[in-house]
């Protein structure tokens, strides 16, 4: 409502804010070509092999494995990302370990994601009925054999969805490399105002352009969905 009643006092000041959102729209754009997307993709990949592995721990008859394994994800799910993301960048040089922004937050977002993820392929490796681990034996395949060629290729058809959700989710989570002064598309917006002080409209800018990225990624999700269910028994 100021913003608003601010251009009708001073109709100028229109020809302003969009000019400001004109000059500001490469920067932030650019950040999130070379930090945001960039970012999410190394992270999910990394927290998707720690995922797996970490899925495997908890389903594993090895006690020490399963231990490990759910201390992990409940450290992870039982702390704010941002903390984690703070301890990694402003608490590791106390123990003489110095770790550079980009660095700092793909270590943060991989262990969130693959605490996150381990519990979607477990549940996924679960929902296979046990018929198929027998199937797999009754052919001659040993444990390894029958989770990589049977169960895995199943479980991931019954992942992709909420994997996909969790990988839009980052995308969003990015904006928090900010604060370990990684210069995606949310910190650009930050530098931005610190020179004009229009935080409404950057910060407006901002949130539309993680939305038009979300948005493309669900469209995406959708089609990989419903190519998927082709290979789906009905």
């Amino acid at each position: 409502m100021f913003l608003l009643n601010s251009i009708i006092a001073d109709p100028g000041r229109l020809d302003d804010l969009l000019s400001i959102a004109g000059s500001s729209l490469w920067p932030m754009m650019k950040g999130a070509i070379t930090y945001t997307i960039p970012l999410s993709l190394i992270s999910f990949v990394i927290g998707l092999v720690l995922a797996v592995f970490t899925a495997l721990a908890r389903l594993s008859s090895i006690k020490i494995l399963n231990i490990i394994a759910r201390i992990y994800v409940s450290v992870i799910r039982g702390t704010p990302l941002l903390v984690q993301l703070f301890i990694i960048f402003y608490g590791l040089p106390n123990l003489g370990l110095t770790i550079s922004p980009v660095p700092s937050a793909i270590i943060g977002f991989s262990l969130s994601v693959g605490a996150y993820a381990s519990e979607i392929i477990r549940a996924a490796i679960i929902s296979i009925p046990k018929g198929q681990w027998e199937a797999g034996y009754s052919i001659g395949m040993n444990y390894g054999q029958t989770l990589r060629r049977i169960i895995l290729p199943q479980a991931a058809r019954v992942s992709v969805p909420p994997l996909s959700n969790s990988f839009i989710g980052l995308v969003k989570d990015t904006s928090l490399a900010s604060l370990v002064l990684v210069s995606e598309l949310f910190r650009q917006a930050q530098e931005i105002t610190a020179s004009n002080y229009e935080f409404l409209l950057l910060y407006t800018e901002a949130a539309a352009i993680y939305w038009v990225i979300c948005t493309i990624l669900s469209i995406v999700q959708g089609r990989v969905e419903v190519r998927l269910e082709r290979y789906t028994a009905k």
